[in-house]
């Protein structure tokens, strides 16, 4: 990163690397899959994010450049993934500090799978109380799935209604792609990610265990 590297760019960027070295060991962001951002200023919109095509696995902070509110590069090399789209709309619907994208497998198989579902609903469990502003088990969380594109675009103008038809999200799926959550700070969207993808193995495997597809 150039010029503008303030002690928080640095923070953050070395928080969101140890996170995608958690993902990676735990395969849930393998090879290159996976991208991972967080707010470093509001006024102006900057967030740093990883740079596309990096090893999770190996992620340094210096493999994190920061951008605009339009996605443009405004300090260090590479480029930003097509998904940046994604990621300054849920900054802007959810008023997010940090959001991360992972690629598990019971995320893209579940996702896959429910070809015909809308989104997949959680209750029942006790780790539904990790999600922030959760207290119960009996809580149900919607979790939606949207159909996958190479059309960024589109899939963040759509992403934009669904979160304002679902202002209680805490995360969804992009169909045979993986998770996207997030959270007020890396930490707790890094909570999340945990959170989602344990119920999300949870009810993978419950269903095999059933023979359900």
């Amino acid at each position: 990163m150039a010029q503008v590297v303030t002690d928080r760019v640095i923070e953050l960027a070395s928080s969101l690397a140890e996170a995608a070295k958690g993902f990676y060991q735990r395969g849930w962001a393998l090879g290159t899959s996976g991208n991972f951002s967080a707010v470093v200023s509001s006024e102006p919109l900057r967030l740093v994010i990883t740079s596309s095509g990096v090893d999770k696995g190996r992620v340094t902070t210096d493999q994190f450049m920061q951008i605009d509110g339009d996605g443009n590069v405004v300090a260090g090399e590479g480029r930003p993934s097509d998904e940046t789209k994604l990621h300054l709309t849920i900054v802007r619907q959810k008023s997010a500090q940090a959001v991360l994208h992972t690629h598990s497998v019971w995320s893209t198989t579940l996702s896959a799978l429910l070809i015909n579902d809308s989104g997949i609903e959680i209750s029942g469990y006790e780790m539904l109380k990790g999600l922030a502003g959760v207290y119960t088990h009996e809580h149900q969380e919607w979790l939606p799935i949207l159909n996958n594109s190479q059309d960024m675009g589109a899939v963040a103008r759509e992403l934009q209604d669904l979160l304002r038809q679902r202002p209680n999200a805490h995360g969804f799926l992009l169909r045979g792609h993986g998770l996207y959550t997030w959270g007020k700070s890396v930490d707790e969207a890094r909570r999340h990610v945990e959170i989602f993808e344990f119920l999300l193995e949870v009810i993978g495997r419950t269903r095999s265990a059933r023979g359900k597809e």
